[in-house]
């Protein structure tokens, strides 16, 4: 429903306050006549403090005349003639007042449309349709844009106020002269003789009874003058702290949350465009207000007069310095992390930013920021204001830049682009603590003045916990003691304060996203998925996810403690997967193709109704990063009873010899996966298009996966399937395939009793093959090609 059908509705005072919206300046009847145009126009979308954004404001301007005037154009009879007039007389009104400031049309229009819709809002009841259809996104920005608008308004009515003191003032002054003419006059008639002084000492008398009087009135009314606008400034500072914590404090503060989890996968934090136009708008309002109150100092300088003024100006000052100190140095912020897990020797980037740098002319002589590395106990100290000068924890190269001033996006930053971490040095750790479990964190500060340095500043703001290693190795338990900070840090903490347990679903919910994030899926870990990883983690067999909705997981438990019968970590395990996933399983991971998450007995349990051939892909319990094939057929050793077989786990460097598409491909006796679709059906589009013929007289090999237990020999090279390696036509044949030595004698098995592959004897022909292509030419083909 249009706000101004609703507006119409209005009664007492909210009815009263809409109609005062409306005067000389905007007039009701346009409103009424062009309601719709109005509404369906963008004035948001028009930035009143860039004055570049003026000739948007003067086509809308224009476009409202022309409103106007085709809607006076088509007024008919009598009372639409009369219409007719009034609404010509509108359009050449409001060209006049505005043709040289559109901007202030907009901004009227817009603050008609913020009050009628908050007036409209607080008469309706919340749960109607219309407060039920609010989006609170936008009703939260629609908030702070009215209060915005009136802060405005009172700043505005403050000025005015002060410049109607000013000229009071200056007139008393001008009285006050007159009198102190009087009294020299009067002083002057001692010279004259008693006649002539009986003759004129009464009228002067008279007069400056009068002008006295006037004086102690006048003195009296500049008072209240001085004590309204003092009461008006301190209201006004009551509204500025409002406005500035729900922006520091709720949306600056969020914004920092944002762009930790995104340090784990999260969304991304989102743009600072929004941020960086409020806290414009507040330095703004701060500095003119600041203004103000210095500007009526300096009016009682002038004219002190005795009272509690002088007092409550001294507050007002203190008050209005404390505001702008705590937005300056909120303001400035870490764009662009460096990165939480930091090696040493290695170049790394960040990214700082004031946001309220360009509204305060700070580039005008463009601060420098310095990098400095310090602990975590450093940066307790750095909170408390404790004298920590020059302390640093490492030495960084190329710490050193200067803020520069982007006129185009108004942005005021501090681009550290090959900043590298030459030493670190560290603390005495604390019992079990491991060194990829100390926190540090970058220090970035700078100083600069405003407002022709009426005020200094020393602003700092500390990274996100980062983690310094060494060696690539490490870098697995750096990430875990990264994802745990960025999960579960509380705002406001004490550097850098975690929980040391937290419930298992909160748990889930930072793994999925971290897993969706490293894998690039929007397929994330399902409730099935996450019940095997809490088996895994708590050595249960409950299958049902109430049971672990209540239990808690402490660091030790996710990456200190081994799991019980294993060398390695829960997180070392997930980790191992989500890496072996996101450089070679990604599209089978989004095709649904691998379940992954399943154990030994559920595989063999989930396989056993199936038929022969049917398998499944889970990862593997006992190696970090790896992933096995299950699938079911007979038992060669018992006739008419089946089994389930798995396969010795592949890693990635298995993967970097044949893909797992192809591999599949390779094996005969997989037929379906699981629960039933043909295995060419889900991988033939990954499979890697067969060898080219033989060039210039040479064979190109192909590697080829075997099981030999389950290998079907086919002698026919044309058929496409050969079992160990795939010959293409030579001009010279070669027909002697069991002399090339390529496989040991096999007198027993390779597969166990329960069906898995022994490490010691199973041969992974592609590894074999590898090995054997290594060899010279002569030795492995006796010469037969040159």
């Amino acid at each position: 429903m249009a706000v101004w059908i609703q507006a119409q509705q209005l009664q007492g005072d909210a009815l009263h306050q809409m109609q005062s919206l409306y005067g000389q300046h905007f007039p009701i009847e346009v409103r009424h006549y062009l309601s719709q145009w109005i509404e369906s126009q963008l004035w948001d979308a028009i930035d009143l403090e860039n004055p570049q954004e003026e000739f948007k404001a003067k086509r809308l301007l224009d476009s409202l005349i022309q409103e106007l005037q085709n809607k006076a154009e088509h007024q008919v009879g009598e009372d639409g003639f009369l219409l007719k007039i009034k609404l010509g007389h509108y359009a050449s009104q409001l060209k006049s007042t505005y043709d040289r400031c559109p901007l202030e049309l907009v901004r009227c229009i817009k603050h008609i449309l913020y009050t009628e819709q908050r007036l409209v809002r607080e008469a309706t009841n919340s749960s109607s349709p219309v407060g039920g259809m609010m989006d609170s996104m936008s009703q939260k920005y629609q908030q702070i844009n009215q209060a915005f608008e009136e802060l405005r308004l009172l700043t505005q009515d403050t000025e005015n106020d002060l410049r109607k003191l000013q000229h009071n003032q200056e007139y008393f002054i001008i009285q006050y002269q007159e009198s102190l003419r009087i009294q020299a006059q009067l002083t002057s008639l001692a010279t004259l003789p008693p006649a002539d002084r009986q003759l004129r000492e009464p009228a002067l008398l008279s007069k400056r009874a009068t002008v006295e009087a006037w004086l102690t009135r006048e003195a009296n009314t500049l008072q209240k003058y001085r004590l309204d606008l003092a009461e008006k400034h301190q209201k006004t500072l009551q509204l500025l702290r409002k406005q500035q914590t729900i922006i520091l404090d709720d949306e600056l503060i969020q914004w920092k949350r944002r762009q930790q989890l995104a340090g784990n996968g999260g969304p991304p934090e989102g743009g600072l465009d929004i941020l960086q136009s409020w806290c414009e708008k507040l330095a703004e309002t701060i500095w003119q207000n600041r203004q103000q109150i210095r500007r009526a100092e300096h009016l009682r300088q002038q004219l002190p007069i005795p009272g509690p003024i002088e007092e409550l100006l001294n507050e007002l000052n203190s008050t209005i310095t404390d505001i702008i100190s705590a937005l300056v140095t909120s303001t400035f912020i870490i764009e662009k992390q460096p990165p939480q897990v930091l090696k040493t020797q290695t170049k790394f980037a960040a990214t700082v930013r004031l946001l309220v740098g360009g509204k305060l002319n700070v580039h005008m002589n463009p601060p420098q920021v310095k990098a400095t590395i310090v602990s975590e106990q450093q940066a307790k100290a750095l909170l408390k204001n404790e004298n920590t000068r020059n302390d640093s924890s490492g030495e960084i190269l190329n710490n050193n830049c200067v803020m520069e001033y982007h006129q185009t996006t108004g942005t005021l930053s501090a681009h550290f682009r090959n900043m590298s971490l030459k030493r670190i040095k560290r603390s005495d750790r604390r019992g079990a603590e491991s060194v990829t479990e100390e926190k540090f964190t970058i220090l970035f500060e700078s100083q600069f003045s405003v407002g022709g340095n009426e005020l200094v500043f020393q602003v700092k703001t500390l990274s996100l916990p980062v983690v310094v290693i060494v060696h690539g190795s490490q870098d697995n338990n750096a990430t875990a003691t990264v994802l745990w900070d960025n999960a579960f840090a509380e705002p406001g903490r004490v550097p850098f304060l975690v929980p040391d347990k937290v419930l298992w679903p909160q748990l889930c919910d930072a793994i999925n996203m971290k897993y969706k994030a490293e894998v690039q899926s929007n397929r994330g870990l399902s409730e099935e998925n996450l019940v095997f990883l809490a088996q895994k983690a708590f050595s249960s067999s409950s299958s049902s996810p109430d049971d672990y909705r209540n239990m808690t997981m402490t660091w030790s438990q996710f990456n200190r403690e081994s799991l019980p019968g294993r060398n390695f970590t829960f997180w070392q395990w997930f980790d191992g997967v989500m890496e072996l996933t996101k450089k070679h399983l990604k599209p089978h991971w989004n095709d649904g193709a691998i379940l992954g998450f399943v154990n030994k007995q559920q595989a063999q349990d989930m396989l056993m109704s199936k038929p022969n051939g049917t398998f499944l892909l889970r990862f593997s319990d006992s190696e970090i990063g790896g992933i096995t094939i299950a699938w079911v057929a007979e038992n060669p050793n018992k006739a008419g009873e089946r089994m389930v077989w798995n396969l010795m786990p592949y890693t990635t460097k298995d993967f970097s010899i044949r893909s797992l598409a192809d591999r599949i491909s390779d094996l005969n006796h997989l037929l379906f996966l699981y629960p039933d679709r043909p295995k060419d059906e889900v991988f033939s589009k990954y499979y890697t298009p067969p060898l080219s013929k033989a060039v210039d007289g040479y064979v190109k090999p192909q590697i080829k996966q075997v099981v030999p237990e389950f290998t079907t020999t086919n002698p026919d090279p044309a058929s496409g399937n050969p079992t160990y390696m795939d010959h293409g036509a030579s001009p010279a044949p070669v027909n002697h395939p069991h002399t090339y030595g390529i496989y040991p004698p096999m007198s027993e098995s390779m597969l166990d009793a329960d069906g898995d592959f022994d490490l010691d004897d199973t041969m992974d022909v592609a590894r074999h093959v590898e090995e054997l292509l290594r060899r010279p030419v002569e030795s492995q083909w006796g010469g037969q090609q040159s």
